[in-house]
């Protein structure tokens, strides 16, 4: 079961699902730091330290998904998967942007807010990719 949890290409979704919270995981780890980073350390205001965090998670993110979680691809060209991957992602980045300021100006710590967003992201993002770009062509 390991081999084919951690291993073997797959179509599954629920073994899918479960190589993309790693994924995620990861993902939200390097969000997450460059989040306080860039807030704390730097300066930015949280919202702008976001966007920069959304970057560097979304590039983790791409990179690990297409070399471990997804096997099938519906788009061959690469730069515009990654347009779509990215496209998906900013759709993320606006619901995170609007619950993090939402749940920060209503008195939340800005990196709790970042927790809340971040779980209901994870869902669109999962859904919109594996079933935009990465399911079996049909």
């Amino acid at each position: 079961m390991t081999k084919k949890l951690f291993i073997e290409k797959t179509d599954q979704l629920y073994i899918q699902f479960i190589r993309y919270f790693f994924v995620g995981g990861v993902a939200f780890g390097v969000d997450f730091l460059t989040l306080y980073i860039f807030t704390e350390f730097f300066g930015f205001h949280y919202l702008l330290s976001n966007i920069a965090a959304f970057i560097a998670g979304l590039l983790t993110n791409y990179l690990l998904s297409i070399s471990w979680v997804f096997n099938n691809r519906k788009i061959s060209n690469k730069k515009a998967e990654f347009t779509l991957f990215a496209a998906i992602g900013l759709v993320g980045l606006a619901i995170s942007q609007l619950i993090l300021w939402s749940l920060t100006e209503w008195g939340l710590y800005y990196m709790y807010s970042k927790v809340v967003a971040t779980a209901i992201v994870f869902v669109w993002n999962f859904l919109g990719r594996r079933y935009l770009l990465f399911s079996a062509k049909g």
